[in-house]
């Protein structure tokens, strides 16, 4: 009986603060554990997108997004060599590297990466072009408790 009361409360507890808008600092999870997203890092990628997880992809994939920031996507999204060298060393000291990441994807996408395309593999093609959604890289529009919003 008292499991089903704490369960019940915790739920309860957790309901509240989800209606409550509290959302914990964005994090990202590093060698089976989560460790805050670099505030630069945010600042500089969330301006334009949701601040990915460094674990998303390799360090090698990283690090050719970091070294062609002039041409990001069709972005430029030049920065400052010392923020580049800041932002680079974070991100390569959290990149993943365990094995859904361990393939380098076409073209450095998140989104072309193997553990991507089999967690989605159940979105259908029209769900993508959805005014809401527009591609498969706007996460927040399905994953709507992503905490770095753009």
């Amino acid at each position: 009986m008292s499991f089903q009361l704490s369960s019940l409360v915790g739920r309860l507890a957790f309901g509240l603060i989800a209606a409550s808008g509290i959302s914990h600092p964005a994090m990202a999870e590093s060698n089976g554990r989560y460790v805050p997203l670099l505030p630069k890092y945010s600042q500089e990628c969330a301006a334009c997108h949701i601040a990915y997880s460094p674990t998303l992809m390799p360090a090698a994939s990283w690090r050719r997004i970091m070294s062609n920031l002039p041409n990001h996507f069709g972005t430029d999204a030049s920065l400052d060599p010392a923020t580049v060298k800041e932002l680079s060393g974070w991100i390569n000291s959290h990149a993943g590297t365990y094995k859904r990441v361990s393939e380098e994807p076409p073209q450095d996408r998140i989104t072309r990466t193997a553990w991507f395309i089999r967690k989605h593999d159940e979105v259908s093609a029209a769900a993508w072009k959805l005014a809401a959604v527009k591609s498969a890289s706007n996460c927040i529009a399905c994953h709507t408790s992503t905490a770095e919003k753009r």
